[in-house]
């Protein structure tokens, strides 16, 4: 995996103050997508122990709601088997900080058994997961008042009450 920007104190990118990381590696390439160049599954550098430490690291300091990890596309496939390293780390050592990702999947059909970005890993990530953003960026819907997300069909999802009642639960931050 590699890594297209580590953005610390963001506020952009999920509620309260934020460090995102931005993965690299996208095979979805919306149009109008704010962050082409994290298509290429090569660009920025790797993703190493020492990158991990880092993020670690700075997450820890109190100031830090939480995690973000967005793209590029985090639940490619090729991505995965580091992201749940990562989250695992985050949710052991760091377990008062919340965890959000996007992805330009969509939760109840591409995530689930049989989707096209389900592996063995994928429940471990969305069950230690806060709130999952979901859905391509679609340009014709694109709508900037919305808060965290660009289009209209993009959904805030609760993962806690998702994974809890087995049915999406759409978060209040969606209003």
């Amino acid at each position: 995996m590699h890594i297209g920007e580590i953005i610390t104190a963001d506020s952009a990118n999920g509620s309260g103050i934020r460090l995102s990381v931005f993965v690299s590696g996208c095979t979805n390439r919306c149009k109008g997508c704010f962050q082409p160049q994290t298509w290429d599954f090569e660009y920025g550098r790797p993703y190493t122990p020492e990158t991990e430490k880092f993020i670690l690291q700075e997450l820890s300091k109190s100031y830090y709601d939480g995690l973000t990890i967005l793209g590029g596309e985090p639940f490619e496939l090729s991505n995965q088997r580091e992201i749940v390293k990562l989250i695992r780390r985050v949710s052991f050592e760091l377990p008062e900080r919340n965890i959000w990702i996007y992805t330009g999947f969509t939760y109840d059909k591409d995530l689930i058994p049989g989707g096209c970005r389900y592996i063995e890993c994928t429940d471990e990530i969305l069950d230690n997961t806060d709130i999952l953003v979901d859905g391509r960026f679609i340009e014709e819907l694109k709508n900037i008042t919305l808060k965290f997300r660009g289009s209209e069909n993009q959904r805030i999802i609760d993962m806690r009450q998702t994974r809890k009642t087995g049915m999406v639960v759409l978060s209040p931050l969606n209003n």
